[in-house]
């Protein structure tokens, strides 16, 4: 089986608690789409991608969109990672998204999440169709080329089939508690 969560899944349920002091289920997510990202505090990656996700974010509430960070990342890997510190990136940046902590690991192993940030596009039935990187230069958006994220979101929403569906995710890999930091299941390598 794969690691990852395929096209057409049900997005997994999840109950996490977030940095504005409440907890959130999937089902709490009433927008007519929903964006889940794993994402995390330290990763090059992600801090060179956040505005150019913010962007989209933003875009693309408008249209019915919202978007769920989710950061499943060890503290003991990382301590930047920490919860204390998610609730001070967001006090700081003030991103359009909820930012919720999965201490557990549970909720990134049952969606398969490969990398920080990796992304899970549902429709309105919350089935997948499109899971992968955000754009292609995540670390520099300056050399961007192609915006996946804007791209599915422009064709969903639009009522349009989703052209490419899946991408292999570009970032650090997720820090998985216990085990070196550049450490991946050996069944994680499953995306073309």
């Amino acid at each position: 089986m794969a690691f990852t969560l395929q096209i057409g899944q049900v997005a997994p349920a999840f109950n996490l608690p977030a940095t504005n002091g409440k907890t959130y289920s999937l089902s709490d997510f009433k927008s007519k789409y929903l964006v889940v990202f794993f994402t995390c505090n330290h990763c090059p990656y992600v801090i060179g991608s956040d505005e150019e996700t913010r962007k989209v974010a933003v875009e693309y509430s408008e249209k019915g969109v919202e978007f769920v960070a989710i950061n499943s990342n060890s503290e003991n890997t990382y301590p930047e990672d920490s919860f204390q510190n998610m609730v001070k990136r967001m006090e700081e940046y003030k991103f359009p998204w909820f930012y919720l902590h999965d201490k557990s690991q549970e909720t990134a192993k049952t969606y398969g999440a490969l990398r920080t940030p990796h992304f899970y596009v549902f429709n309105e039935n919350r089935e997948l169709v499109y899971t992968g990187r955000g754009n292609d230069s995540p670390r520099d958006t300056s050399k961007m080329k192609i915006n996946d994220l804007e791209r599915v979101l422009s064709e969903l929403t639009n009522g349009k089939e989703i052209s490419v569906k899946v991408t292999n995710p570009i970032g650090c890999n997720v820090k998985w508690d216990g085990k070196d930091a550049h450490w991946m299941p050996v069944e994680a390598c499953d995306l073309v």
